[in-house]
C-alpha cells in the first residue's frame, strides 16, 4: 500500500534503506529512554522512592522494583499498540506520504521541543503534559488500593496504572508510533523505549539518593538534551526521506 504511494512520488523503498524491518529505529528509541532518565526519575521519583521504603511484612525491595517497572513498561506497549492501531488506520489512503510526512515531522519536532525541555531552555512540552492530566485525573485513584505495596503482586498494577502518568518524553516518542502504521510495531517501539527507562528508574529505586542526584545534575540533563535534540533534528533534515537509514523499521513501509 505505502509503497505503492512511494512508487508515486518517486520515492525507492530501497534507496531509504526500509525494505526490511530493521533495528536501528528501535535502538534511537531505546537511547532516548535511556538518555531521559533525568526526566524519568523527576516524574517517577517519588513512587519508586516509596517503593523502596520500608514496609512491615513487604517482599524484598528489588522485586516490588522490578514488578512495578514491568507493569509500567506493559503500559507503555499496550498504549502504543493502540496508537500504532490508529496509526494504521489513518494510512488507509491513497496518497499516503503527505500525511506519514506531516505525522513525522510532527514526532520529530516533539523530540526537539524535548530535548530543549531536558536541557531547561523551554517547558513547551510541559503543556502537553498538562493534556494528559485529564485522563491521569481518572486513573491516579484506581493505584490508591494497592498502597502501600508490600508485595510485587501490589507493585504490577501500580506500575501498569503508573504507566499513564502525563509524561512528554513518553507523548514525544508515541508519537512516532503513531507514524509507524502497525499496532505491533507501535507496542515493539514503546517497548525499547520503556526498556531504555528501565536502568534509570530501576537504579534509582534501590540506589536512591545518590543516583538520583547524578541523573538530575546540569551536565547530565545537558548531554541527554542534546542527544535527544540530535534525533529530532536529524529526523526533521531526511523527513523527505521518511527519515533515511537512523528510523528504518520504525516507519510503516508494507
Amino acid at each position: 500500500m505505502v509503497g505503492g504511494a512511494l512508487a508515486d512520488w518517486g520515492v525507492s523503498l530501497e534507496g531509504l534503506g526500509v525494505s526490511d524491518f530493521s533495528a536501528s529505529g528501535f535502538l534511537s528509541v531505546f537511547l532516548i529512554g535511556l538518555l531521559g532518565g533525568a526526566h524519568c526519575i523527576g516524574m517517577c521519583g517519588g513512587i519508586v522512592s516509596a517503593l523502596s521504603s520500608p514496609v512491615p511484612g513487604a517482599a524484598p525491595v528489588w522485586s516490588r522494583q522490578l514488578a512495578y517497572n514491568f507493569g509500567r513498561i506493559a503500559s507503555y506497549a499496550l498504549i502504543g499498540g493502540l496508537v500504532g492501531a490508529i496509526g494504521s488506520a489513518s494510512m488507509l489512503f491513497n496518497r499516503v506520504l503527505p500525511l506519514q510526512l506531516m505525522l513525522f515531522v510532527l514526532a520529530n519536532l516533539m523530540l526537539i521541543g524535548m530535548g530543549l525541555y531536558l536541557m531547561g531552555f523551554t517547558r513547551a512540552l510541559a503543556g502537553v503534559e498538562r493534556g494528559g492530566q485529564l485522563l491521569w485525573r481518572r486513573i491516579q485513584p484506581l493505584s490508591k488500593r494497592f498502597l502501600p505495596v508490600r508485595s510485587w503482586r501490589q507493585a504490577l498494577p501500580v506500575g501498569f496504572l503508573w504507566g499513564f502518568l502525563p509524561c512528554g518524553l513518553t507523548y514525544s516518542v508515541l508519537s512516532l508510533a503513531l507514524v509507524n502504521g502497525s499496532a505491533v510495531r507501535g507496542a515493539g517501539l514503546m517497548l525499547a523505549f520503556g526498556a531504555g527507562t528501565l536502568p534509570n528508574l530501576l537504579f534509582a529505586g534501590i540506589l536512591l539518593a545518590r543516583y538520583r542526584n547524578l541523573v538530575r545534575s546540569r551536565s547530565f540533563r545537558l548531554v541527554a538534551g542534546l542527544v535527544v535534540l540530535f534525533f529530532g533534528i536529524y529526523g526533521l533534515i531526511r523527513a523527505p526521506e521518511l527519515g533515511g537509514l537512523l528510523w528504518a523499521g520504525v516507519i510503516c513501509e508494507v
